[in-house]
Formats: structure tokens, sequence, C-alpha cells
């Protein structure tokens, strides 16, 4: 069986919370080579408030969250039965199976959230020293002391005016020394 991308309906305004409930209940009830990648699809925007700039997230589709899942009986029931869900999209009764999104159109969603660049292996691991070969700190070198895999960044420690400096880099701009 392979994994595919749901869309997920929930009760407006619980997006985030269900994003949390469902990865509490993959977790609990052992579901991490079924369910795989829970999304709440975000963009951000810029907004002036009282004279000043702030950028927000805003919902892309407010009452909706994606899933990467292999599909069957207890996945769906899973997720199905987490605390905030309405249902599948695209299911046409309560007891059937929902039609997953086409490829292209999750590359779509993907990369308008910036989350297309998706390597599915790295060469580092936590602790490493790695050298950073783009952006402001191109050819400081530093300690991996955070790995997000969802954001597809690194907290790397760099040693600055002689201190170390937390500093968030994406996967791409370092390499392993």
């Amino acid at each position: 069986m392979e994994k595919n991308w749901y869309v997920v309906h929930t009760y407006s305004g619980y997006e985030n919370k269900v994003k949390t409930n469902l990865e509490k209940r993959v977790e609990s009830m052992g579901m991490s080579d079924k369910i795989f990648r829970i999304v709440v699809p975000e963009e951000e925007e810029q907004e002036i408030k009282n004279g000043k700039k702030k950028v927000v997230k805003k919902k892309v589709f407010p009452g909706y969250v994606l899933v990467e899942i292999i599909m069957t009986d207890d996945s769906w029931y899973v997720v199905r039965n987490t605390p905030g869900v309405t249902g599948f999209v695209g299911s046409t009764g309560s007891g059937s199976k929902p039609i997953p999104l086409q490829p292209d159109e999750v590359d779509v969603i993907l990369k308008r959230m910036g989350l297309d660049k998706m390597p599915t292996e790295i060469d580092f691991s936590l602790k490493d020293t790695v050298r950073v070969i783009e952006g402001p700190f191109t050819n400081f070198t530093g300690t991996i002391e955070e790995i997000d895999m969802d954001k597809q960044k690194v907290k790397v420690h760099v040693n600055m005016f002689g201190r170390e400096t937390p500093v968030e880099l994406e996967f791409t701009q370092i390499q392993s020394v």
C-alpha cells in the first residue's frame, strides 16, 4: 500500500488543535508507520496594525488539515475519530474510504507553504560540526543543536565574537566538516 495525502475537515478554528490531537493519537496508538505528516496549510502575510508592519500566518484553507496516510481501516479510524475532525473530504458515505489528493495538487499546496523541498536523507546529525556555505554566516562553523525535519531547518551554535550564538539555517545552507 502506498501513502497518499487526504484532506480532513475540522471545526473552523480547530485546525492546529486537530493537528496536535492527531499527532498525540498517532504516537499513543502506534500509527507512525501509517500516518505521517500532518499539515495545516498556512502562508505568511504582511499586516499593518497601528502603523507597524507585522508578519502573520493566515490559514490557506480554514477548516481543513492535510494528512499523509497509508489508508487502512485502522488509520482511517484514528483520523476520523480525532476530536475536532468532522470527516474526510471526498468520501461518499459514513463507511467509505475517501479519495486522495492528486500529487500535483499536493505539490502546489506544499510549494505555497515552502514545504516542497523535502530531502529524504540528510548527512548530518545532532552535535555534528558543520560549516555554513550560504547566507550571512558563510564560512562560520558550528555545532548542530536541533534538527527540524518538517521545516527543513537546523539550529546551529556558531562561535561569534567569542560567544556561542544560535543560528537557524536551512539544510541547504550547511555541510558537514
